[in-house]
């Protein structure tokens, strides 16, 4: 039975296991759950009913947060690119900057876009005021950090560019990445070249309507 993968094809969280399973070519089925195909979401809630996507069903397994079907990838379908290194030490940098690109860029972005949903003009333009501040200082942050790197953690690619790819392309739609961090700049056209990343790019360009603060005319 191939691996199922559940998901929208535009949410950041399910192109990030994406690029994962694109990466090493991992046989599996897509799910998607939108209006257009509900026949998937009565299995997806029983498996998962907290109600979160993506997630991994591998036989009976069930495997839920991005993160970790990355790693459960690796260890039970793996392929010849290494996500998370087998030393422990470069390991924990994987995982931190993994962490870093989910709870200081991509959570600002969601919150924009809540407070864009809700439809109120003051909401989203506290979300997105807030947004700005923090991602302002997560570009600040990463500047420096990406001095001399061609991927987030060194020259390899890893579970922290499946992190930062997704999460950078809608941080600049949410507060374009400024000229004063070029190495972000150039670091986010890296991630929009990379394959794995532009196939889930292309697969989901039909939803950017979606996006409420609105989608730009680029990438």
């Amino acid at each position: 039975m191939p691996l199922v993968l559940y998901g929208h094809p535009f949410s950041s969280y399910t192109q990030k296991a994406l690029i994962a399973l694109y990466e090493n070519d991992i046989p599996h089925e897509f799910r998607s759950l939108d209006p257009e195909t509900p026949q998937h979401a009565p299995e997806w809630l029983r498996r998962w009913p907290l109600r979160k996507f993506p997630l991994l069903v591998d036989g009976e397994r069930n495997v839920v947060e991005t993160s970790i079907i990355i790693e459960y990838l690796q260890l039970a379908h793996p392929g010849a690119v290494r996500l998370i290194p087998g030393d422990p030490r470069e390991a924990l940098g994987v995982r931190f900057l993994d962490r870093f690109f989910d709870l200081h860029v991509m959570d600002p972005v969601q919150q924009a876009v809540a407070g864009a949903l809700t439809g109120d003009a003051a909401k989203r333009e506290d979300g997105v005021l807030l947004a700005r501040e923090r991602l302002e200082r997560a570009y600040a942050w990463l500047e420096g950090e990406l001095a001399g790197r061609t991927w987030a953690a060194g020259e390899a690619f890893s579970l922290a560019d499946c992190a930062a790819a997704p999460s950078l392309f809608y941080a600049d739609w949410t507060h374009p990445i400024g000229a004063d961090y070029p190495a972000v700049t150039s670091y986010r056209a890296r991630l929009l070249a990379r394959p794995s990343f532009a196939r889930a790019v292309d697969e989901a360009r039909r939803f950017r309507h979606y996006f409420p603060l609105g989608a730009p005319a680029g990438d």
